[in-house]
């Protein structure tokens, strides 16, 4: 049999890389922005935690701010949702990164326990806007060909510059300590990197006031839509929710801890952990680029399933490895299969619903992601401080092994797996 495929070894390649061209012009402000706030957010996520710590304050006190941050993000996630459809998904996006921005800023102008509680309350909000905005604002400039491609290309894309932030904010304050003849490790050289950090951030602002508004269907602006969809659906809904708020309380017990974790369990320096993150960052980019490749080729809820399934070891051999390098090698594993599976989901959860429920439901999986964060840091900081993260990573195990199974249960077992849409019309065919 004669193939109809062109004659070339490269023909995924072409493929792919004719998924790329087929965005749009606002996709690609869009990813420009995701570049250059990829880098930004990789410094601070670094640095914060080491940031706070040096000024005295313990990793109780991270915890409790994570949650601040988290636990406003919950409540303001479905009143975002109808703000984001009032004002529209390009001054919603603005308005998140320049939140987050000043709120970044602020920690280092005033380093006070009432300003930092604060300040996490601004950017929990700011981050339910960015999160709330960002998967209906993918799904209206893609098309059904290109659009898995776009949500983990624009995930990898953010993951793959954290590479280069976080390799930064491992040499930053180093080098910051450096001309100013400061102790490197000490507040004034990472409050000074964290301010360089809102700098670039507010710089990654500049591609999406290039924008071009994208005019709604009629039926999309009734207030009502969301809600007559929420009350018609409520099993679908707690279906595509309920296993992503397994997996967020599971994720907050360790993972806002990675850089904590490796510095008192493991005596590793700023540096090290830097370049740990980094090549984490890269692996878990490069995972998010393959991701919509195998979604195509398996389905989408498939690639969820195995991927979070099989990182599930890795992950025990992360937090109870008694070498450091078995225990870096686990963590790269472990982040790409992880969370290669995040973009073929959002996009897997779009697909399921109305056009006039995307904000709403994009606001129900936020709430779903930041009630774990929100409650389960603040657990975890006590946790540590008087048990260590051995009973923290093994909640982690246990409750990601029960999402995995939730995901099973709903969305595979005894169903065909092309059929990721319940709608005829817009069902991929894998």
């Amino acid at each position: 049999m004669r193939s109809n495929l062109p004659s070339t070894p490269l023909h995924p390649l072409y493929d792919y890389l004719s998924k790329i061209k087929a965005f749009r012009p606002n996709a690609r402000l869009y990813l420009v922005n995701v570049i250059i706030s990829g880098i930004s957010m990789g410094v601070f996520r670094l640095l914060l935690n080491f940031y706070v710590l040096s000024l005295g304050f313990n990793e109780a006190l991270l915890g409790r701010l994570i949650t601040t941050s988290s636990l406003t993000s919950l409540i303001v996630a479905l009143p975002v949702g109808y703000l984001a459809d009032i004002i529209g998904r390009k001054r919603s996006l603005l308005a998140g990164g320049i939140l987050t921005s000043l709120s970044i800023a602020g920690m280092v102008i005033w380093p006070l326990v009432p300003v930092f509680y604060v300040l996490n309350v601004v950017s929990g909000f700011a981050q339910s806007l960015w999160g709330i905005t960002m998967s209906p604002f993918l799904m209206e400039n893609s098309g059904e060909k290109e659009r898995t491609y776009l949500f983990s290309i624009g995930l990898g894309l953010q993951t793959l510059s954290g590479f280069a932030g976080n390799w930064l904010g491992g040499y930053l304050p180093t080098w910051i300590g450096s001309q100013m003849d400061i102790s490197p490790t000490g507040s004034t050289a990472y409050g000074s990197a964290i301010g360089i950090v809102a700098l670039m951030f507010a710089t990654g602002l500049i591609p999406l006031i290039f924008l071009r508004p994208q005019r709604q269907e009629g039926d999309e602006r009734s207030i009502f839509a969301p809600i007559a969809y929420a009350a018609e659906h409520p099993g679908l809904l707690g279906k595509l929710v309920g296993p992503m708020l397994i997996t967020s309380l599971g994720a907050g017990l360790v993972m806002p801890f990675m850089n904590v974790f490796f510095r008192s369990v493991h005596n590793q320096p700023d540096q090290v952990i830097g370049t740990l993150f980094a090549w984490g960052s890269l692996a878990m980019g490069l995972g998010l680029l393959i991701a919509p490749v195998l979604a195509d080729r398996f389905g989408k809820i498939q690639v969820v399933v195995v991927t979070q399934g099989l990182s599930v070891p890795f992950l025990i051999l992360l937090g109870f490895a008694p070498f450091f390098w078995v225990s870096a090698a686990a963590y790269y594993v472990r982040l790409a299969l992880m969370n290669m599976s995040s973009p073929v989901y959002r996009t897997f959860v779009m697909e399921r619903v109305e056009p006039s429920a995307r904000a709403m439901v994009a606001s129900l999986t936020t709430m779903a992601w930041s009630f774990g964060w929100a409650f389960s840091p603040s657990l975890s900081g006590s946790l540590q401080v008087q048990y260590g993260f051995s009973i923290p990573f093994l909640g982690t195990i246990i409750l990601y092994i029960i999402a995995i199974t939730m995901y099973w249960l709903f969305f595979w077992k005894d169903k065909p797996a092309p059929q990721d849409s319940p709608k005829p019309s817009t069902t991929t065919t894998l």
